[in-house]
């Protein structure tokens, strides 16, 4: 008779067993900014040592007259713009240095366009014969680098903030796709128009892009 009331005396003192707890899934989203302009980010830790993290990124840039060209006074503007859409992966080699990491995976170049624009400010004599602005024409010259562009570097500070908040930085490059280039040309600098092989040929190889970039991250 002893035997059952032992029995529920251990029952109700064993301590509860708790469940094997799976990975912890750390959560943030940042806004970036840096070499590649500003956009944010979503991060997601699938383990302690990995995490991932998709983004986008936006660079506008324009600056007017930056050369000059011999024997013709004109105006002319570079501009580029680059949009992408990246993946990226984490992972912390060392669990004691986590502020270390290693970061690989791709971005897509929906835009990536390199421009540049001439436009004479004079009227320009040919010979004998006075032409106007309108006459002498303008030129422009394209570079597009869009499309799928592979990402490796490292990542400075931990990945997530400790508590609500933390900034990291990102160093790497990025490898492009061969560049297409065309060059247009108007009234008399229309014959510039056949040099588009030759434009190609200068920027082929053009085809890594640095990144500096810092995060300003906040826990979920």
């Amino acid at each position: 008779m002893l035997l059952p009331v032992v029995y529920q005396a251990m029952a109700q003192k064993a301590p509860a067993t708790d469940a094997p707890k799976g990975p912890k899934h750390d959560q943030s989203i940042g806004i970036t900014t840096g070499a590649q302009g500003f956009g944010a980010e979503y991060r997601y830790g699938l383990f302690s040592s990995l995490n991932l993290r998709a983004g986008f990124s936006y660079l506008p840039l324009s600056r007017d007259n930056v050369f000059k060209l011999h024997d013709l006074n004109s105006n002319n503007t570079v501009s580029a713009k680059f949009t992408g859409i990246s993946l990226l992966a984490d992972f912390t080699p060392f669990k004691g240095f986590g502020f270390l990491r290693i970061v690989g995976g791709a971005s897509y170049l929906v835009q990536a366009n390199g421009h540049v624009f001439v436009q004479p400010t004079d009227a320009y004599k040919y010979g004998d014969i006075a032409l106007s602005q309108d006459q002498v024409g303008n030129l422009d010259m394209d570079v597009n680098w869009k499309g799928i562009a592979p990402y490796a570097g490292l990542g400075f500070v931990h990945a997530f903030p400790k508590k609500k908040f933390n900034i990291n930085l990102d160093l790497g490059v990025y490898h492009l796709v061969a560049p297409t280039a065309q060059m247009t040309g108007t009234g008399l600098l229309a014959g510039n128009s056949s040099q588009s092989s030759t434009l190609q040929n200068n920027v082929s190889d053009i085809r890594w892009a640095p990144k500096v970039q810092l995060n300003f991250n906040f826990k979920l």
